[in-house]
């Protein structure tokens, strides 16, 4: 079997998306806060382990994020993993809106970043490097406490679909 070399100039962006998209993943909210003690959450589904010792994980944010700059700025920020039944949470964080967290009833690390409710589990991270990825930043941090619920079912997202176990 040959791969035929793609020519960058007549890539269509859309049809990569949906090529992308066979790949199933998690889905995640990676929530901050800003200087002004202002919450910011995301839905990410490109989350993933890097390393066990140190503990490292990466994800990626788009440059024009509304929070992206909340992201650059504080180095913390915590990792919430949904579970199979909180799909519209996913799409809260998804949508653009004022109060992103309106509604949930959150717990919140030493350094006042957002716990959401009901997750599969979490991962308290500081930032160690950011890198260039294109039309994204791509974010590797430092794990520095989690908990996780074995017993709780995953949410996933595959095809531009969520799906659950």
């Amino acid at each position: 079997m040959r791969i035929t070399e793609i020519n960058i100039v007549d890539f269509d962006h859309k049809d990569f998306r949906s090529a992308l998209g066979c790949f199933g993943t998690g889905v995640t909210v990676i929530t901050t806060r800003d200087q002004d003690n202002r919450h910011y959450g995301v839905t990410v589904s490109s989350f993933n382990s890097v390393s066990l010792d140190p503990p490292l994980i990466l994800w990626s944010q788009g440059r024009e994020a509304p929070s992206h700059k909340a992201f650059k700025e504080n180095a913390h920020f915590v990792v919430n993993v949904l579970s199979a039944n909180q799909t519209e949470v996913s799409n809260q964080f998804a949508r653009p809106s004022d109060n992103k967290f309106e509604g949930l009833t959150c717990t919140f690390t030493e350094n006042g970043v957002a716990i959401l409710p009901e997750i599969l589990g979490h991962f308290e991270c500081v930032t160690e490097n950011m890198f260039d990825g294109g039309d994204h930043i791509i974010f590797l941090a430092k794990v520095i406490n989690y908990k996780h619920h074995p017993d709780t079912d995953p949410l996933f997202f595959w095809r531009g679909k969520y799906i659950t176990p």
